[in-house]
């Protein structure tokens, strides 16, 4: 392997054939490219999904009320349905050690004014658990804590559009706003990646905002995010054993659809994640496709160079050499060219990702790459292809006696 003469001819055979080398050497590295961009497009297409469904928390059951449209207990059809503070604490507890995080919500848009600046905005009444429902991210300050919701304290988390709009110059912690004739000190500004619409909410206690609108206990929404650990088939048993008690417990027909409204982010996904998964492996089936095409593809050309050189092969028999150092000889120079050209592949493969970046994002392609595992993989499976494509050709060419190799054409 380290015969500095053995070295020597290959690459004097190379320079000598520079045309069947690129030719050789192309099909490798076109094999790679296609092979590292295609698994590239399929990884950003599961990337831009995934940030698709990451706005909210993934683990996420959303449950809220509407009208009921079937009769049922001996009442009418057409009641309108709501929650209470009791009704939270009951859907909560069941199945308590299934959830992770919870929070009731009561929402209303409401007049928010600061100095001479004042809009109309959506006031979320809910507890300290909705920072991590709604997957937002604090800017500055703190959110809204057990001890506000107890003493319904005129707190407020204000979004980033918010404090935008109203408050814009200086650091808007400690400030007053007014709403709805109520002032309430900022206490934090968040953002959230739902974007302009989620970043113009105001965050206070649920508790204290009930009380302003007449002491009421009233609950629009029940979030509530299980365990991440389980199962999705786990995860949909959960939420339709909440539905079918909270139907019971509200005298709802289980075959309403209105009434109680219970939606599970895991159906959205389980569905989604399907078709993406189908749709992942046509690109890798594509890729895998092209990777075999290239290996078909420096076999074939092997086996070419291999019949061009039997009278040289012929040559060398007769003047001594042994059968293992032609094959030897002809597998190196495989493995050079198979070696050089998988790296052009991989390097144009890789550089063509990074440059492509997010500039696909429209098309639902999100930070296309590949892992250097799945890139290591497909070179040693060409390197091992090329060994393979030399060798056989070298082992039958080395059986052939010097005087028939003479004499080939």
């Amino acid at each position: 392997m380290f015969d500095i003469d053995r070295w020597q001819e290959i690459f004097s055979s190379i320079r000598s054939n520079v045309l069947r080398t690129i030719l050789s050497g192309f099909t490798v590295a076109l094999g790679l490219y296609i092979f590292i961009v295609l698994f590239g497009i399929g990884s950003g297409l599961q990337n831009a999904f995934t940030a698709g469904f990451a706005r909210d928390a993934q683990n996420l059951i959303t449950i809220f009320t509407g009208k009921t449209t079937i009769a049922y207990g001996g009442l009418q059809s057409d009641r309108s349905i709501s929650f209470n503070n009791e009704d939270y604490d009951k859907i909560v507890n069941i199945d308590q050690e299934k959830v992770q995080y919870s929070s009731p919500r009561y929402s209303t848009f409401l007049m928010v004014k600061y100095g001479k600046e004042s809009g109309n905005y959506q006031i979320s009444g809910s507890n300290e658990d909705e920072v991590k429902i709604e997957n937002r991210t604090l800017l500055n300050g703190r959110f809204i804590n057990p001890n506000d919701i107890l003493n319904k304290l005129p707190v407020a988390v204000i979004g980033r559009m918010v404090q935008r709009d109203l408050i814009k110059n200086g650091d808007p912690i400690g400030k007053e706003i007014e709403i709805n004739g109520t002032m309430f000190k900022v206490i934090g500004v968040f953002s959230d990646e739902g974007g302009d619409w989620d970043e113009r909410m105001i965050s206070v206690p649920i508790s204290t905002l009930q009380q302003m609108k007449k002491s009421s206990d009233t609950v629009n929404t029940v979030f509530i995010a299980y365990n991440e650990n389980l199962a999705p088939k786990k995860a949909i048993e959960y939420s339709d054993k909440l539905e079918k008690q909270i139907k019971a417990r509200k005298k709802i027909s289980p075959d309403d659809e209105s009434g109680v409204v219970v939606r599970n982010n895991a159906k959205n996904l389980e569905d989604t994640f399907a078709f993406l998964a189908v749709l992942t492996g046509i690109v890798g089936f594509i890729g895998m496709g092209t990777l075999l095409a290239g290996i078909i593809g420096i076999s074939n050309i092997m086996v070419y160079i291999v019949k061009e050189r039997t009278q040289e092969i012929g040559v060398r028999k007769a003047i001594g050499a042994k059968p293992r150092s032609i094959i030897a000889l002809i597998m190196q120079e495989s493995i050079v060219i198979t070696v050089i050209s998988g790296l052009i592949g991989v390097g144009l493969g890789v550089l063509s990702l990074n440059l492509i970046g997010d500039s696909l994002e429209k098309y639902f392609i999100k930070d296309p790459s590949v892992g250097w595992g799945i890139i290591i993989m497909a070179f040693v499976s060409l390197v091992f292809s090329g060994l393979v494509a030399g060798f056989v050709p070298a082992y039958r060419a080395a059986k052939i006696k010097p005087i028939e190799a003479l004499r080939a054409e």
